[in-house]
């Protein structure tokens, strides 16, 4: 019975590594793409593009926006903006007779009188309009806030040259203007997600998900989609780019075309924003689960490293609690490899966590001078502090190689019993610094809180919330995130 239980607890810390693993492979795979890439069959190419904007009261933000598009470096008279009202009860309407106004014939208002139903809806108001003529050639759906730069469309184009492309994303990169410690996090989250991950899965062959806030659809894609959004998950932006793959034309990711947008500057709205992916990721991930390990269905989205990736992601607060599990259960059931196995997976973490960091830094060096700081504490400071304690063998605050005997009931015993579920205890910690959010405490304390317990943690405690959420069957909506017009393009 004893070595059964040793046995599950050494599995259990193998599973706890996946994570760290399957990313950092994912990492690897960053390097390859300056060879294989799409570049070499693009051409230029400049389809008719009608941007398609939902927008649900967003008057502080809809003239910024249109006025940025406006502007872009594409042929005259190319592209059209659809601005998709969704009921909206500011002024709105207002901002968008103003505009009109400005640029008769190149912006459209579409209003729903009847709103409320989520972003997919409203999406699909817009695209029925759009596909009912014959005009557009390729349709950019986006988000009210986003800022293009002027070379973006141009960049995202370039790749329909080949026939086989179906949807292509830009790299979406914060914005906010002045920034704030929650921003910079959420920078540099970004070039680990979009900038390396998405690079990668180019050179993998295929992408999960084009960012809803700028992803271009070739005319023929969306109608072989059905000419319409999904809206029976809270990730529409995920289904609509798998099911591109899955009708056979290429989704694909441009780092060189960029938007600016405007994130949210408080937990509690990061939280409802992430919560709400979070749970449409789940949603996805039973709407296609004829595909997970069966290559015969996907070539892509079917092999055995896109699962373990794709579940590593999605049930990742499952595989650190585990982690935690396996590591206290060893201290007391084979106490000679708690150490060991401590070094191993928080070691590999280590190891994971510093090359990433270094080449995310490289990937985006804008980034990297602005949210140094953020990328070394993205884990938390605490978690830093377990890594080196990993690294160097040392027994937690003893500055020794010395591990107490299991049952000692001393100090040093409960100081290894935090260390060692770490993994599990940042998550509830990152939960705790969220509800600190919520209740109002002073910004600069949750600052030093967030510092210390880390943003990774924060978003792995989002995500185990979605997954108590999608088990509790909990009432699902879209709700947007409140912007205010801080998204800025850099000067």
């Amino acid at each position: 019975m004893i070595d059964t239980l040793i046995s599950l607890c050494l599995f259990f810390v193998l599973l706890g590594m996946v994570p760290t693993l399957a990313t950092f492979a994912q990492f690897l795979l960053v390097g390859l793409h300056g060879r294989w890439n799409h570049y070499s069959k693009c051409g230029d190419y400049t389809p008719r593009v009608a941007f398609v904007l939902p927008a649900w009261n967003e008057a502080d933000v809809l003239g910024a926006s249109i006025d940025s598009l406006m502007s872009i470096d594409y042929p005259v008279g190319a592209w059209r903006l659809y601005i998709v009202d969704d009921a909206s009860t500011d002024n709105t309407p207002e901002v968008m007779r103003a505009k009109m106004a400005q640029y008769p014939g190149a912006v459209f208002h579409l209003r729903r009188e009847k709103g409320g139903q989520g972003k997919a809806h409203t999406l699909n108001h817009g695209i029925r309009e759009i596909l009912a003529e014959d005009w557009a050639e390729a349709v950019m759906i986006m988000d009210a806030d986003v800022l293009f730069e002027p070379t973006t469309l141009r960049r995202m184009a370039r790749h329909f040259a080949d026939p086989e492309v179906g949807g292509v994303t830009a790299y979406v990169k914060e914005g906010s203007e002045p920034s704030s410690l929650l921003s910079r996090f959420i920078a540099f989250e970004y070039v680990t997600a979009q900038a390396a991950a998405r690079r990668a899965q180019n050179v993998a062959g295929g992408i999960p998900c084009m960012a809803g806030g700028a992803q271009l659809h070739s005319r023929e894609n969306l109608i072989a989609i059905g000419g319409r959004i999904d809206t029976s998950t809270l990730a529409e932006d995920t289904y609509t780019t798998i099911k591109t793959q899955l009708c056979g034309r290429r989704a694909l990711f441009d780092p060189n075309a960029i938007v600016w947008a405007e994130e949210p500057d408080s937990l509690t709205a990061l939280w409802k924003q992430r919560l709400r992916w979070g749970r449409g990721n789940l949603q996805i991930t039973m709407a296609f689960r004829d595909l997970w390990f069966r290559p015969r269905r996907s070539a892509h989205f079917g092999n055995v490293a896109f699962g373990v990736l794709w579940f590593s992601i999605a049930l990742m607060p499952v595989f650190m609690i585990l982690g935690s599990v396996g590591l206290v259960g060893l201290f007391y059931l084979w106490p000679p490899w708690a150490p060991l196995a401590f070094s191993a997976l928080w070691g590999v973490s280590f190891l994971s966590y510093l090359f990433q960091t270094l080449y995310s830094f490289l990937i985006d060096p804008h980034v990297a001078r602005r949210a140094w700081f953020e990328g070394i504490a993205f884990p938390g400071l605490l978690s830093v502090g377990v890594m080196s304690m990993a690294v160097l063998r040392l027994m937690p605050f003893s500055g020794t190689a010395e591990w107490p005997a299991p049952g000692s009931w001393t100090w040093s015993e409960a100081g290894v019993l935090v260390v060692l579920a770490w993994s599990a205890l940042s998550t509830l910690a990152a939960w705790g610094v969220y509800r600190l959010d919520r209740a109002g405490a002073p910004k600069r304390l949750r600052d030093i809180a967030l510092v210390l317990v880390g943003y990774g943690p924060l978003l792995c405690a989002i995500s185990l919330g979605a997954i108590v959420g999608q088990l509790r069957s909990a009432d699902l909506k879209w709700d947007k995130t409140v912007k205010s017009g801080k998204a800025r393009l850099p000067t």
